[in-house]
């Protein structure tokens, strides 16, 4: 499975951005899919996931402010973020599983990441 990330930016404390994530090669609707995130100096983290049937799970950091969706008529995921600060600054990463998991090394396949940037 190939997965690219489009839609990072710079982008003000309290904006909002919209995240993609594209897949091919490999039937999407059989994956879960996650969004984590690495910001210099620090270990990846998960922030968002969303099964094959869309039930999803967030972290506490993103609860209320992202919103994780899944479109599998184009194979493509998303991650809306509300009122970003600059502490979710970081590169973004969709990645693919077949266990709905906010476990990074469960997921099989990743993107090459966008980053993200959250400042005045």
């Amino acid at each position: 499975v190939q997965l690219v990330e489009s839609g990072g930016d710079l982008v003000q404390p309290g904006g909002s951005l919209g995240l993609s994530c594209a897949a091919s090669g490999r039937t999407f609707s059989d994956l879960a899919m996650g969004w984590f995130r690495q910001a210099p100096g620090k270990e990846r983290e998960f922030v968002a996931a969303i099964s094959r049937s869309a039930n999803t799970n967030y972290a506490d950091s993103a609860k209320g402010r992202f919103t994780i969706s899944r479109d599998n008529g184009k194979n493509t995921m998303y991650l809306e973020m509300n009122s970003l600060k600059p502490e979710d600054t970081a590169v973004y990463y969709c990645a693919g599983s077949r266990w709905f998991s906010p476990v990074a090394p469960t997921y099989d396949y990743w993107g090459q990441g966008t980053q993200v940037t959250v400042s005045a």
